[in-house]
């Protein structure tokens, strides 16, 4: 973002961080995972690697998030992931003050909660 007084850069890690945090705040969202490519095993990922089940992709001065998570057990995934999108999308384009142009999201488990 440029601005009258200089240029603003938001590093990708931290739409990410800032992001997941979001994320894990909604209902029916256990966590973000993480896939091991060499064994496709997914795992539930602690709040500080958070960042690694999301990514950031910025185009044409856009974002495009994907969001790999592990949905709880017996929650709707259509509700889960429209709560989701939507939370997200206004928190993070009021954080950056840049436009999402699109969300995906990967359901890549699911836990039971305790």
């Amino acid at each position: 973002m440029n601005t009258h007084m200089g240029k603003i850069v938001v590093g990708n890690e931290v739409i990410a961080q800032y992001a997941g945090s979001v994320a894990v705040e909604c209902f029916g969202i256990v966590g973000m995972a993480g896939v091991n490519v060499k064994d496709g095993l997914v795992r539930l990922l602690k709040m500080d690697s958070i960042t690694r089940g999301i990514s950031v992709t910025l185009n044409r001065n856009k974002l495009i998030l994907d969001f790999h998570v592990i949905v709880a057990y017996g929650v709707s995934i259509l509700a889960v992931a429209d709560n989701l999108i939507s939370n997200v999308k206004y928190k993070v384009e009021e954080f950056t003050g840049i436009e999402i142009e699109k969300i995906n999201i990967y359901v890549d488990g699911v836990r039971v909660i305790d």
